[in-house]
């Protein structure tokens, strides 16, 4: 089973990445609970969004399983609410794919780095990598 870690490892060397954090789905609280980070003092795992996560952003990311593409500051402060906090760690940019298993959204992977870093060749490369985290997030999804 890949790991988060190794996952992480390859997003970096594939598309270049600030910020990683990995989201698991619970469809019935419509809620995301965050189970890795590279920045655990500012993103904890264990953290969950309920209310902050843009409307959009969910139909998008969950339940059309079609990533997201923040290529600036300005999109990025559209769909969260820690935009602030981002920003603050010099990411301005972010590319959200979901993690899908069999149909199912399993979670998401959140990618983040400096405003002008991403582009559609990046959301490509990204999603390419999603499958890796398949194991380790059906593994928290099904343990609830």
């Amino acid at each position: 089973m890949t790991d988060l870690s190794t996952v992480e490892a390859r997003v970096a060397e594939a598309v270049g990445v600030r910020l990683f954090t990995v989201l698991a789905w619970f469809p019935e609280r419509r809620a995301m609970r965050r189970v890795y980070s590279n920045r655990p003092e500012q993103y904890p795992v264990g953290g969950e969004k309920t209310v902050e996560i843009s409307a959009g952003w969910l139909r998008q990311c969950v339940e059309e399983q079609q990533p997201y593409l923040g290529a600036d500051r300005e999109a990025v402060r559209a769909v969260f609410a820690d935009a602030e906090l981002i920003e603050s760690l010099g990411c301005g940019a972010v590319i959200n794919v979901p993690v899908v298993d069999g149909g199912r959204t399993l979670g998401a992977l959140n990618i983040l780095d400096a405003e002008g870093e991403y582009d559609e060749a990046s959301v490509a490369a990204a999603v390419e990598l999603a499958p890796l985290a398949v194991p380790a997030l059906r593994k928290v999804v099904d343990a609830r």
